[in-house]
């Protein structure tokens, strides 16, 4: 069973809402009784409770407070604000454009040491070509309705911060799957040097390049959503509205487990470099 990153979030803010539902209970109050004493109507309770809305500290503060569980207020507000961290939406990392976003990683990048990455659909973003990338993120802007397209820009400073992969200090471990050499995202001239500049990088002595065969019989594990694993630290997963950061180190364990499975149906060298080249003989 795969992991589902906006269950893993969900999951995180249940917690918090059981948490408080059990706290209620003990001190023998009803719903009703307990928006009385927090100030605020009933139905605000039921939504906190069933983790429709995540409490805010000031919700958390005068929750405990009416259940006479001051003690639990800190570590309530820390769980809560973990959770909702966890799940992201794009537009509000997308209110200062594409570039934005892209410069904001480069630090995080030069400290982590240990890159793993699976793609099940576009050519990992630190092994992108600028011309594939900028046809990566004007799509992504078309279809999220940025109102100020920096996509060109962007995909400039997504190659400058990919150049992390030529500093000493770091390994990189990538696997994808066949079909994404594939996945025309970008015009032929496009896709021709990007499939080139794969068979580059994946020279680079840092650098694991693995492809999963799209003729593999018996998968020991089926295709997932992308995700990156940063240092055993932090797993990164992309999503339609939301990126979503995972950082219990359970979950991150089953992250890497499914990558190690993935990586191990992969192909690498001279076989990966056969897959690239046939991909780039379908472009003529």
């Amino acid at each position: 069973m795969s992991v589902s990153p906006s269950s893993s979030a969900q999951a995180a803010r249940e917690v918090v809402a059981e948490r408080l539902r059990d706290l209620r209970k003990e001190a023998g109050l009803t719903i009703v009784e307990l928006a009385r004493r927090c100030g605020w109507h009933y139905s605000k309770t039921s939504r906190i409770e069933n983790a429709v809305t995540g409490p805010t500290a000031t919700d958390i503060r005068r929750w405990c407070k009416a259940t006479n569980s001051e003690d639990q207020t800190q570590d309530l507000i820390v769980r809560s604000l973990n959770a909702e961290s966890m799940y992201r939406e794009w537009r509000h990392q997308l209110r200062s454009g594409l570039k934005q976003l892209q410069d904001s990683l480069v630090q995080f990048y030069r400290e982590t040491e240990v890159f793993r990455v699976y793609s099940s659909t576009l050519v990992p973003g630190l092994l992108q070509t600028e011309g594939y990338a900028a046809a990566v993120l004007r799509t992504s802007a078309r279809f999220r309705g940025i109102p100020v397209d920096d996509s060109a820009e962007a995909a400039r400073a997504r190659v400058e911060r990919s150049r992390v992969i030529h500093e000493q200090g770091h390994r990189f471990l990538i696997v994808i799957e066949e079909h994404v050499l594939y996945c025309q995202i970008a015009d032929a001239d496009s896709m021709a040097a990007q499939l080139g500049y794969l068979l580059t990088v994946g020279a680079l002595p840092a650098v694991s390049l693995g492809i999963i065969p799209m003729a593999t019989r018996e998968r020991a594990r089926w295709p997932d959503e992308t995700f990156s694993v940063y240092d055993d630290k932090l797993v990164s997963v992309e999503l339609v509205s939301a990126e979503v950061n995972v950082t219990q180190p359970s979950e991150i364990g089953l992250y890497v487990k499914a990558f190690e499975g993935l990586r191990s149906m992969a192909v690498y060298g001279a076989e990966a470099r056969a897959l690239i080249l046939r991909a780039i003989e379908t472009l003529h």
